[in-house]
């Protein structure tokens, strides 16, 4: 890992809880590790697990609601033309649009457990100015156990004397179950709005 980064990681940790949410807002590192830091800092015993999600899942969903309002006020050609600065790209754009209509809103829960769509998926979001109030209840549904998983595996990396650096290679076997499950929960969700749609007509 960059030098850079380290230095981020460290100034944010003089901010204590505060530079845990603004990492996570700011997202210039991936959010998992900065979460996996906020794990390292638990088990130095220099934060509180249950504030560290607090914090962790406040700043996520705010980072997901200033994105819906550039999908919902700057609309698709702003996006393509300064989502790169926020590591948003058309691909990813493209991709989160045919989710979320095919799936329809249900899609920004389980699409947040999902590689690529689940960063670009507020995108749509705000394009269709889906309601304020249903986008964070379901962004914040979904990143509270994301926080969770990777602020106790920094923990548990540092009691076994890991770095949270590796935390790419040992979350793998954590993230399949939930990204399974993310994709038979976005099945599942399809199939029922099948059924209601037919029982309408």
């Amino acid at each position: 890992m960059g030098d850079w980064i380290h230095n981020i990681l460290e100034f944010l940790t003089g901010l204590g809880y505060w530079g845990i949410m603004l990492g996570l807002m700011i997202e210039v590192i991936p959010s998992e590790i900065v979460l996996a830091y906020a794990g390292y800092l638990v088990s130095e015993g220099r934060i509180n697990f249950v504030e560290a999600v607090i914090f962790g899942t406040i700043g996520g969903v705010i980072a997901q609601i200033f994105v819906y309002w550039i999908g919902r006020y700057g609309g698709r050609p702003f996006v393509e033309k300064f989502g790169k600065y926020l590591l948003i790209h058309k691909k990813h754009i493209d991709a989160a649009e045919n989710w979320f209509t095919k799936y329809g809103t249900g899609v920004i829960f389980t699409a947040r457990f999902i590689p690529v769509v689940r960063h670009a998926i507020s995108i749509p979001a705000g394009m269709a100015r889906m309601p304020l109030s249903k986008f964070t209840l379901y962004t914040t549904l979904a990143i509270i156990p994301w926080s969770i998983l990777f602020i106790w595996l920094g923990e548990k990396l540092s009691s076994l004397g890991k770095n949270y650096e590796q935390i790419d290679e040992i979350a793998g076997p954590y993230t399949k179950p939930i990204l399974a499950a993310a994709i038979g929960l976005t099945a599942l969700y399809f199939i029922i709005k099948i059924l209601l749609n037919r029982r309408k007509r």
